[in-house]
């Protein structure tokens, strides 16, 4: 484990961080597709990715999702955090984008290391940034992008975060996303396709613009 952190780490962290993060921390190794961590429940760890992605949804009242980011590995969730802080319960939802390796940070190292290491203080508040920048990037997708326009973003973003040009989601997985219907979904991929943007196969889609 220490080495995997140094490696994910070490630029960021000083090796006495490091050391107890190792010395706190659950590896955990989660398969693609897996909720980590769901609407209402109780916090009591932080997850830092080693490996993989991971996206965080939003739920309506109806029980629709919608997508607000993704993390990678390096990355840490700042709502997740937030929420640590406010002693309160989950507001997100997080699924696992790809096989997934990540360490699991109890709340109470969290918050003292807030005060002890400068290092840890700075990667939360520039986790903070990252993040709202996100979701204002989100909103702006709501906003102004036609959905052909969302939805070839959709797949760029998945593509890049998982670090292949494949995409193995179903038309519903993706629907579910980007919170509208499957039928939608087919028919913009079939006019991206035409486009030249994509290329659909039998399992999979190809994104060929980055």
């Amino acid at each position: 484990m220490q080495e995997a952190l140094q490696h994910h780490y070490g630029y960021l962290f000083e090796d006495a961080l490091l050391k107890e993060i190792a010395g706190c921390s659950v590896h955990k190794t989660i398969q693609q597709g897996k909720v980590i961590m769901d609407i209402g429940d109780s916090i009591t760890h932080m997850p830092l990715l080693l490996e993989g992605a991971i996206k965080i949804l939003r739920e309506d009242n109806e029980g629709d999702e919608l997508l607000l980011y993704f993390l990678e590995k390096g990355d840490t969730c700042a709502m997740t955090f937030s929420c640590c802080m406010g002693k309160s319960k989950s507001e997100i939802r997080a699924v696992t984008e790809s096989d997934t390796q990540l360490l699991m940070i109890p709340v109470e190292k969290m918050e003292a290391w807030m005060a002890k290491y400068t290092s840890w203080r700075e990667f939360i508040l520039d986790s903070y940034h990252a993040r709202m920048m996100e979701l204002l990037e989100t909103v702006d997708t709501l906003a102004f992008m036609r959905m052909d326009e969302r939805l070839l973003k959709h797949l760029q973003d998945k593509a890049m975060v998982t670090h292949d040009d494949s995409i193995y989601n179903t038309h519903q997985d993706i629907a579910h996303d980007l919170h509208t219907s499957r039928v939608v979904i087919s028919r913009l991929l079939k006019k991206l396709e035409k486009e030249g943007k994509i290329e659909m196969h039998r399992n999979h889609i190809k994104v060929l613009h980055l």
